[in-house]
């Protein structure tokens, strides 16, 4: 049995933060069924790159789930999401605030049907507050909380982050939020509202940063390829490559120093004697750091600082990421059959338990691929379901290529 097994997932959501979000609660055992507009579906089914028609980054973020078509504009197509949402234990949505309740499935709406239901909100600033109204996307997140303003070098151009680090925390903050409004249900049979914002999810991870703000009104700047606290902690230049060396506390650094650079004297020496002195003399330690690296491969430096106990790595690209025999034995690279794609690649689970096994077994649905079997459930006869696909009210995708 899997952990979230019986687990019933109603998911509005589309393009990332929510479809990521019951994308890891369905491969932790809940049935997830995704409601998707008939015209098109999810918008992330119209991004590229495709595989005989079908969206990659749709196949990336929606396996193991189910896919109904239906048109929530109708009063047919409300009446079903209705009966869906009776014997729901969680809906997740990511509509503009205002959007649901037009639709007639808020959380109000649905409470009144269940009052049980926990309705995770995603959105970019939350429900409340004078944003609310406004339409949220990662990259403007990332400018709004001040991301941005310290990616990158002292004095470019701001930079953005490679990846869309707040629609993926979003759903993460959406993940374990839903569990821990779930853990209160069990306790206390009562369902509730989470209200999950792009603009916030990522705002308490700048740690260090608020260390120095809220102490003494220091203002984060870009420290480029270095930390911002500690050093040696940073991108080094070897002779065929960069890598990283990271030195977070004084034993790493004095191992630095006598097993790997063999350069004792750097340890009494006044610039370096501490983390802070060395940050402020990072310049000048970089220069004669790296004096002595670029005269070796990256991989000579990597395996002296392995032997010594110092922190240290290649920087991969994504291609040699992904290739890497340690997540290749640890099964973060997993291989679904999709029924027009083929079979396809996909990033596994970084959650291994001891107990139980994360089942990455069914690959994202084709759009209306389960309406039939989603209705029948309903006790609507086949009759019925083809009256509301003539009707507009579902679809149902009916054909797959051979």
């Amino acid at each position: 049995m899997s952990l979230l097994t019986g687990i019933k997932i109603l998911d509005t959501s589309q393009i990332m933060a929510g479809p990521y979000c019951t994308m890891v609660l369905a491969d932790l055992g809940a049935e997830v069924i995704k409601i998707e507009k008939l015209n098109g579906g999810d918008d992330s089914r119209q991004m590229g790159p495709y595989v005989n028609g079908e969206s990659t980054c749709f196949f990336q973020i929606n396996r193991n789930k189910k896919s109904l078509a239906l048109n929530l504009k109708t009063d047919e197509g409300k009446k079903i999401f209705y009966e869906l949402a009776k014997d729901a234990d969680v809906i997740v949505e990511n509509f503009r605030p205002g959007v649901a309740k037009s639709l007639g499935i808020d959380y109000e709406s649905i409470k009144q049907l269940n009052d049980g239901i926990i309705y995770c909100s995603i959105s970019g600033y939350g429900q409340t507050g004078p944003y609310a109204h406004k339409g949220g996307f990662d990259l403007v997140a990332q400018g709004m909380t001040g991301l941005m303003s310290m990616t990158g070098v002292p004095g470019g151009r701001p930079l953005k982050s490679g990846i869309a680090v707040y629609d993926i925390g979003a759903g993460i903050t959406a993940v374990y939020s839903i569990l821990a409004a779930y853990i209160y249900k069990q306790k206390t049979g009562r369902g509730q509202h989470v209200d999950i914002s792009l603009a916030e999810a990522g705002l308490p991870w700048f740690t260090w940063e608020a260390a120095a703000y809220f102490a003494n009104g220091t203002i984060p700047e870009p420290t480029g390829w270095r930390h911002r606290v500690s050093a040696p902690y940073q991108a080094i230049r070897a002779k065929d490559s960069y890598m990283i060396i990271g030195c977070a506390n004084q034993r790493t650094w004095e191992k630095l120093c006598l097993e790997v650079l063999n350069k004792p004297e750097w340890i009494e020496d006044e610039r370096y004697k501490t983390n802070s002195l060395r940050h402020e003399h990072v310049e000048e330690l970089e220069r004669e750091i790296e004096e002595i690296t670029t005269t070796r491969d990256a991989s000579y430096w990597i395996n002296k600082c392995e032997l010594a106990g110092v922190p240290a790595g290649p920087i991969n690209n994504f291609a040699e990421a992904v290739n890497n025999e340690h997540y290749l034995a640890r099964e973060m690279i997993q291989e679904l059959e999709h029924p027009v794609i083929g079979k396809m690649k996909v990033i596994g689970s970084p959650t291994k338990f001891s107990e139980t096994k994360v089942k990455i077994e069914k690959p994202a649905p084709l759009l209306g691929e389960h309406t039939e079997e989603v209705l029948s459930k309903l006790n609507y006869s086949k009759e019925e379901i083809q009256t509301l696909i003539e009707k507009g009210v579902v679809s149902q995708y009916s054909h797959v290529p051979s």
